[in-house]
């Protein structure tokens, strides 16, 4: 029986998560390609399509980064397939190459880019605003406020895509990413082959005498996107006065509510926009005609509130227009919150809104390495061998939780890969030590190319390579580098070692980690050692064990009745199985992993066999 978003037949009502709603919508289209890097909050997307891809009539890829993603999503749709190409909000960020040149050449088959923002930094280390790429690249922008409209708009932006041979963005937040909402299903097309590539030198090869034209075709085409946009279905007026609200995306949910706990829903003349990019004109001058004051409920950038105020300006309407000295630029929005801003618009007063009680007292509950992490005992190792006098340089990914105490091995991170090349900047311009830290999937990702420059350029640097057989943040997902996947066997691993020797790595060694003493003795030579040396410290997540390999740990430590209570191994190792109980340190087995690490530090702590189950 196939699995529930794959049933051929629709009519059927489902509760689905908003990524779950994207794949069906995607798979309504007649979706022929999938390419991704995975990053919360989009992952449930391609790691839906991942585990029903056995069965699916469709070709599905992790890619190596999102530049790379984009241009084989690319080649595709210039081939005649209809395409999905997904990525979180910063992932574009490393894809805003390919995509400024793809919105010139088209997209034949149809092409939808999936960018999943993430306002309030849930699960990332900035909140841009990718509508700004729709307007940087050319590209509509569809932005769905209920599970409904992600699997709608992610059918319809592709259908649209092909319809006029012009990639779209599909631009979400976490919050649509993550609620879960009832999902009316269509029915899905039969399957179809891509036409294949139709040679066309002057359309798919941007030299400037090409491009030229192609940029005047980007520009008409942006005009049949906004008439698309004028008519959607998406981008509708309700209710009446001279009192407007304007909003996008997720804002149009908390806007929705507000005005039901205000009683104004009809009161007020309501325009909320789905297909929000090219703006349509025409619907939002009628929406503004007879206005007095307009608030523009948008998260974080002002965009819709300037391109109102630019049409607004344009066309003369006389109508104060506010947004953003009422609503902040920062963070996610919540309904008290634009309640709030309703209130300060209509002059009404601010309701009072107790604070809940003893939050403050609240023991905070920082993130952590797991029980049995390996990153832990490489973290351990490396801050006994170098201390405190060394730089860390950290990169994305679970191993970013080094930053906390008693590990402290994080002492700067701009973006993925840059602990190679940013910690090689910091040792050429100061001479200190640098110990930069990856993991295997970001090795993979943005780490090679540093690593080739901190070659070239001779710099001194001691990279480790935290390789746990996954890319364990965004949701265990194969890369180049792993053994098995849920699907079986990877049978063209490429080794990190191999290809950092292939790369020209004069210096390359290998350990287990958890072999403390042997780590510990890698790490004084290497310390002694100048110029671009690479550890790499092989030990599977044990999350990822436990999953794909089957493995179950086999012992627990216990704390022995000799422990004389000096605490230091909450001070210097502080896994989180360890935990105090009447003022003696004791290890809970049901949290221990059974790594054995604190075995090797601490002499008054032993082994105990787990029984069997």
């Amino acid at each position: 029986m196939p699995h529930p978003l794959l049933a051929r037949e629709g009519g059927t009502t489902r509760l689905l998560l908003g990524n779950e709603a994207i794949v069906r919508g995607a798979l309504e289209a007649g979706i022929q390609v999938i390419t991704c890097y995975p990053g919360t909050p989009s992952s449930e997307v391609p790691d839906t399509f991942f585990r029903l891809s056995l069965e699916g009539d469709y070709s599905f890829e992790y890619s190596v980064n999102e530049k790379v993603a984009l241009e084989v999503a690319g080649g595709a749709t210039l081939a005649g397939a209809l395409t999905l190409c997904t990525m979180k909000h910063v992932g574009v960020n490393v894809a805003a190459d390919p995509l400024m040149t793809l919105t010139y050449i088209g997209a034949p088959g149809g092409l939808v880019l999936l960018s999943a923002d993430d306002p309030g930094c849930h699960s990332s280390q900035n909140e841009q605003d990718n509508r700004y790429y729709a307007r940087l690249g050319g590209l509509g922008c569809l932005e769905p406020s209920t599970a409904q409209e992600a699997k709608d708009m992610a059918r319809d932006a592709l259908l649209l895509s092909r319809k006029l041979a012009a990639p779209l963005m599909l631009r979400t937040t976490t919050r649509v990413n993550h609620l879960r909402g009832p999902v009316l299903t269509g029915p899905l097309p039969a399957p179809k082959k891509p036409a294949g590539f139709q040679k066309n030198p002057s359309r798919f090869v941007p030299i400037p005498a090409f491009a030229r034209p192609m940029h005047l075709r980007l520009l008409e085409t942006l005009e049949k996107l906004r008439a698309e946009a004028e008519t959607s279905p998406y981008n509708r007026i309700s209710g009446k006065g001279t009192v407007g609200l304007a909003a996008s995306g997720i804002s149009r949910a908390y806007l929705a509510d507000a005005l039901e706990a205000l009683g104004l829903k009809g009161k007020v003349k309501v325009l909320e926009l789905g297909f929000s990019h090219p703006l349509p004109e025409k619907l939002c001058l009628k929406f503004m005609k007879g206005l007095e004051k307009l608030l523009v409920v948008e998260e974080l950038e002002p965009i819709l509130e300037n391109d109102l105020r630019v049409l607004a300006q344009k066309k003369g309407l006389s109508l104060a227009i506010r947004g953003k000295d009422l609503l902040p630029r920062n963070g996610e929005f919540s309904v008290g919150l634009v309640e709030d801003a309703l209130r300060g618009l209509l002059g009404l007063r601010k309701k009072a809104r107790p604070a809940c009680a003893g939050v403050e007292a609240l023991p905070q509950r920082p993130p952590n390495l797991c029980a049995g992490c390996p990153h832990r005992a490489t973290y351990f190792a490396v801050k006994k061998v170098f201390g405190n006098d060394a730089v860390y340089s950290s990169d994305i990914g679970c191993y970013t939780l080094g930053i906390l105490p008693p590990l402290s091995a994080a002492d700067f991170l701009v973006c993925m890969g840059s602990s190679v090349s940013a910690g090689s900047g910091v040792s050429r311009a100061s001479g200190q030590t640098v110990v930069g830290f990856i993991g295997d999937s970001t090795f993979f990702h943005s780490g090679l190319t540093g690593l080739v420059n901190a070659v070239f350029n001779k710099h001194d640097l001691l990279l480790v390579v935290l390789d746990n057989h996954t890319t364990a943040m965004t949701g265990h997902q194969p890369h180049p580098g792993v053994e098995k996947t849920l699907h079986g066997d990877n049978s063209v691993r490429l080794d990190v070692a191999t290809v950092c020797k292939g790369l020209g790595v004069p210096v390359v060694e290998q350990v287990n980690p958890l072999h403390h003493k042997k780590t510990l003795e890698i790490l004084e030579k290497m310390k002694a050692q100048r110029g671009v040396r690479v550890l790499i410290a092989r030990e599977p997540c044990p999350l990822h064990a436990r999953r794909i390999y089957g493995a179950k740990p086999t012992r627990v430590a216990y704390v022995a009745d000799t422990c004389d209570q000096c605490g230091e191994c909450l001070d210097t190792l502080a896994c989180p199985a360890f935990h105090k109980m009447s003022g003696k340190v004791e290890i809970n087995p049901l949290l221990c992993a059974g790594c054995m690490l604190c075995l090797q530090v601490c002499s008054h702590i032993k082994a105990r066999k787990l029984e069997a189950k």
